[in-house]
């Protein structure tokens, strides 16, 4: 598995961790009535949380798929072509 693969799934396992650990929580908050109404700080914390760790996946996804992509192959391989002829 290359460097950036390892990063994405790395993100997200803590990703889904963490939607894992604030649906569990937002489950047992139901359950004690009237703090249901108000989300805990650390709940607001755990959705900031996510919503930054999305945004961090979002752009190695670009990353990963732009540096894969067709026309990025070809674009190395034209510079390389070119590398070496220059070496000549």
């Amino acid at each position: 598995m290359s460097g950036t693969g390892m990063v994405v799934a790395i993100i997200a396992i803590l990703a889904f961790t963490v939607l894992r650990i604030v649906k569990y929580h937002t489950q047992g908050s139901r359950h004690h009535g009237d703090q249901a109404a108000m989300p805990s700080p650390r709940e607001g914390e755990l959705e900031r949380e996510v919503i930054e760790l999305r945004k961090r996946l979002e752009v190695l996804e670009r990353i990963t798929t732009d540096a894969n992509s067709l026309e990025q192959r070809q674009s190395k391989a034209i510079a390389d072509e070119i590398e070496s002829l220059r070496e000549r």
